[in-house]
């Protein structure tokens, strides 16, 4: 049996075969052009990058301080004794006088984040702002698993109290029940 596909009109489809391949070839021709030129940018910028400067945080030579000296003149110079100039550091508030009065914990992040909420009290004649909070997590067995700690650029004013809420300390451990915070560093405003 002769099965004859010209009289249903197949016979057009019969160099489509030959154009597919030529598009297909052309096609990978110009993605491999593509990726070439894709793989040269990424080189280019890499080596970009590479050459910016560091900024002052991830920079390997020493922080020099705030607070800078001048050194008197030796022994036996006829030059007078000059004396230590210091520049205007920021002054550091009474933490005796900075209380947190009530705190809670939650989790956040789907369980992995600590969420603290506390309210700080400033018996001070001042305004206070960069205040620095460690949290220490314990087990339920009292055992101590990490601490975490934050610094809240927020401003206390005088003789007032301030209520921080949710505030993400960090990533905690699983297995944290409990949570005590504490004020260690706080700045006059």
């Amino acid at each position: 049996m002769n099965v004859r596909f010209d009289r249903i009109g197949w016979g057009r489809f019969a160099g489509s075969g030959e154009r597919l391949a030529r598009a297909v070839t052309i096609a990978s021709v110009s993605f491999g052009r593509s990726l070439l030129w894709l793989l040269a940018a990424i080189i280019v910028g890499c080596g970009g990058w590479m050459l910016l400067p560091l900024s002052r945080g991830n920079s390997t030579e020493p922080v020099k301080p705030d607070v800078a000296t001048v050194e008197p003149a030796p022994p036996g110079s006829t030059a007078a004794v000059s004396p230590i100039v210091e520049a205007q550091a920021p002054a550091a508030a009474e933490l005796d006088r900075l209380k947190i009065s009530s705190q809670t914990w939650r989790r956040g992040g789907l369980g992995s984040k600590a969420l603290v909420t506390f309210t700080l009290r400033n018996d001070n004649d001042y305004a206070v702002k960069d205040l620095e909070i460690v949290c220490a997590f314990t087990r339920r067995d009292g055992s101590h698993l990490t601490d975490r700690s934050r610094v809240l650029a927020d401003t206390v004013t005088m003789k007032s109290r301030k209520t921080f809420a949710r505030i993400p300390v960090g990533f905690i451990n699983v297995n944290a029940d409990q949570a005590k915070c504490s004020l260690v560093a706080a700045r006059r405003a």
